[in-house]
């Protein structure tokens, strides 16, 4: 979470005021056309867009969030306001529904924002802005019978959002409105092409309002296709005294407190508005452009205050609003000073400056949010939406097509329900990981607990244990496991109790808790014994070796209990191999073949040389430890390899060349590998040509070094005459991690460096 911004540095206040003014006169025809389709009376919505400001504002710990009246709840305000019978009797309801949910807020309930799934969030984001560009086609070329702000599909005029464009294109156009809206949208368009306009401390949006204004007043007297009457103005309702203004509020009736109505209309409106306000939280933050966290819980409580406020002087019930916060978004606000600004601007509004209010045109407004829609909707997020795959995209775009086509609640509940049973089906499909390991006394079923257990996972358990043949033998590892389920718990201790010992199935069980009352239980070894040792053979190691080597390049690693073999093999080793490799970082033997300690051993030297005391090592693994395999291990891109080249092609010694005093006896022993040098000096080559020779003097230093192991060590050279040990060699490319065997007799290695 980044660190919340200086709240009154003048560059921040002077930023915030400008966006504050800009989300004004968005906010302003949006209180109004909410209450209008919510069949409530037009100052209510203006209460509300007060109270969002400088109540919730003021209270919540976001700083570019913005609350007021929300299109997600217009149908909820409106039933429940036929239900209770007066609009009195509804704002009891929401006094009551502040009350619940600043006990939401208190009882941390804003944790459950962290269950949202972002591809649901994305999808509201994409979804709002879907809407804004659809809803406000009609209001730009001065089509205004369905109000601003009304955001639904199916619309109060029994009209849905398509019907509503087609009746536009069908010829309900106003001329002047067109003129202005479309001037408008071209104005922001090009505003934000030129970047010194863009960060201009004036904004655009001001800039469109005050134009619209300016040239609706000189439509005046053009006729009435020209004229922008009354139904294409933003209307606030007009106190003639102060008295009259005072009568806007209305207060609950406290009478209705035992209709037990209320109570269920408050618990309605508590769940929705917090459901709606951390789901717009959620959003706003994610094109926060600083990435700042919001405190949920606190914005509960902050919303709770509001709707007690609201419901106490008449005002609808608020949350928070994407449409709002990300105008305030885009508007460049830098704290929460912007809504509280915006609402004290509402304020003035209703109560000095309604007749000027009322001069501003629709189209102007609705042209703001349509640019809006457009950052929103961006196809930049349905690109990157595709490519995270269709467990991220069909739950995205059903939320879009979900919200577009029914509102905001329903169409978020149909996103998260979807991005659940994606996230059930992954579970089912992965609660486990299964991996085989090869082992020198037959192959090991690793089988990995996910993090979470839950009881969905215990037919796919259930059915993996089933697979298991008699005879076989399962290591269940619950080190990376969290939380497993009773139910889950239940079925490994009847399987390792009463299952496994009927079908001659051993289980290790690794990992567990205590809290889970299941002890680990070691019915094998999965490390090397001596009994082991004796019993495999070379080609057996190999193939031990190439399979970890695959899980190493797949990245699928077994998860060994490495502190229990480090104790299971202290009183004495038992190596499968004996490794010899370079000693570059790059090749990390053990990593490198997915071994676990006690396995190999591993000598390394530069250039994977032999030396006196390297055949040494190699001949005590041999004759001693009794090793089955030895395996001389290059690497592609070798330093030492191509130093020696270098110093072989010029004739140079290393001692000259460097200052090393001992590098010479590496290099002597790469030097019969350096063979058919080009005729063009190795630092003049083109660079893949270069590697490429280098690469092949790497491969036949391997098979020099196998030969020479055999050809000097009596001991080794007994040991694969006997058959009782192979001598192989290996290359270890180290830009894809893989390793290739070159699994050949001492017969076919000679062949393979005589050519």
């Amino acid at each position: 979470m980044t660190s919340p911004s200086p709240t009154f540095s003048f560059s921040n206040v002077l930023r915030d005021l400008v966006a504050g003014l800009v989300v004004f006169l968005v906010a302003l025809p949006l209180c109004l056309g909410i209450a209008l389709a919510s069949g409530a009376e037009l100052f209510s919505g203006l209460l509300a867009g007060i109270v969002g400001g400088l109540v919730v504002a003021t209270i919540s710990g976001s700083h570019t969030s913005v609350s007021g009246p929300a299109a997600g709840l217009t149908a909820i305000v409106a039933a429940q306001i036929a239900l209770l019978g007066s609009f009195d009797a509804f704002l009891l309801a929401v006094v009551i529904a502040g009350l619940i949910q600043i006990g939401f807020g208190i009882a941390k309930g804003g944790a459950l924002s962290a269950f949202f799934p972002s591809s649901v969030i994305n999808g509201l984001l994409v979804a709002i802005g879907v809407i804004l560009i659809l809803k406000q086609i009609p209001h730009v070329v001065g089509h205004d019978t369905d109000p601003e702000g009304e955001m639904s599909f199916i619309q109060p005029d029994k009209e849905n959002t398509f019907s509503e464009i087609i009746d536009t294109i069908a010829g309900d156009i106003h001329v002047g409105a067109m003129v202005i809206g479309i001037f408008s949208i071209i104005f922001l368009a090009l505003w934000d092409r030129f970047p010194a306009l863009k960060k201009s401390i004036v904004p655009a949006p001001l800039l469109v309002v005050l134009a619209g204004v300016a040239i609706s007043l000189g439509f005046e007297g053009m006729g009435p296709d020209w004229e922008i009457g009354e139904s294409h103005l933003v209307l606030i309702p007009i106190a003639k005294s102060a008295s009259e203004f005072f009568s806007f509020i209305r207060l609950p009736d406290f009478s209705q407190l035992a209709n037990p109505a209320v109570y269920i209309a408050a618990i309605t409106i508590a769940v929705v508005a917090s459901l709606e306000t951390l789901l717009n939280l959620e959003a706003v933050d994610k094109i926060d452009f600083e990435k700042r966290s919001s405190p949920p819980s606190r914005e509960l409580i902050a919303q709770g205050c509001g709707n007690f406020v609201c419901g106490m002087i008449g005002g609808l019930p608020v949350t928070s609003v994407i449409v709002r916060g990300s105008v305030n978004v885009n508007a460049g606000a830098k704290t929460k000073v912007s809504a509280i600004f915006h609402g004290l601007l509402l304020l003035l509004s209703v109560a000095i400056l309604p007749r000027y209010m009322n001069m501003i045109p629709l189209s102007a407004l609705a042209a703001i949010l349509l640019v809006t829609g457009f950052k929103l909707a961006s196809p930049a997020m349905f690109r990157r939406m595709w490519d995270e795959g269709r467990y991220q995209f069909i739950p995205f775009i059903v939320t879009v097509l979900a919200i577009v086509f029914t509102d905001l609640l329903i169409g978020v509940l149909i996103g998260l329900g979807i991005a659940v049973l994606f996230i059930l089906n992954s579970n089912l499909r992965r609660p486990i990981h299964r991996m085989v390991e090869s082992h020198s006394a037959g192959d090991i079923t690793h089988i990995e607990l996910a993090n979470q257990v839950s009881f969905l996972n215990r037919a796919a358990i259930e059915r993996v244990l089933d697979e298991a043949k008699p005879g076989s033998r399962l290591m269940i590892d619950a080190s990376g496991s969290d939380y497993i389920d009773p139910d889950v718990l239940s079925l490994i201790r009847e399987y390792t109790e009463t299952t496994a010992p009927a079908r001659k199935v051993l289980v290790n069980l690794v990992g567990f808790k205590r809290k889970y009352q299941l002890s680990d239980n070691v019915q094998f070894a999965d490390y090397t014994t001596r009994q082991l040792q004796r019993d495999v053979t070379s080609d057996q190691v190999i193939r031990i070796l190439y399979e970890g080597n695959q899980r190493f390049v797949s990245g699928l690693r077994l998860n060994r209990d490495l502190g229990r073999q480090v104790n299971a093999t202290a009183i004495g080793q038992n190596p499968l191999a004996a490794i010899l490799s370079c000693i570059d970082s790059r090749v990390p033997t053990e990593l490198v073949f997915d071994l676990g300690v006690g396995d190999i051993f591993s000598v390394r030297v530069a250039g994977n040389v032999i030396g006196t005391k390297s055949l040494g090592s190699v001949e005590y693994a041999v004759g001693v430890a009794g090793v089955k395999l030895v395996v001389v291990l290059g690497h592609t891109r070798c330093g030492a390899v191509t130093s020696s080249v270098q110093l072989v092609s010029t004739g140079q010694n290393a001692k000259d060349a460097t200052g090393c005093d001992h590098l010479q006896s590496i290099i002597n022993e790469i030097a019969p590998s350096v063979v058919d040098l080009p005729s063009t000096p190795i630092s003049e080559l083109p660079a893949a040509e270069a590697e490429s020779y280098i690469d092949e003097v790497a491969l036949r230093n391997v098979l020099h070094t196998a030969e020479q192991i055999v050809t000097r060590s009596e001991v080794i050279r007994t040991a694969v005459s006997e058959d009782r040990l192979k001598v192989v060699g290996a290359v270890y490319d180290v830009k894809t991690g893989k390793v290739d065997f070159l699994n050949l007799s001492l017969n076919e290695i000679k062949d393979e460096l005589s050519h």
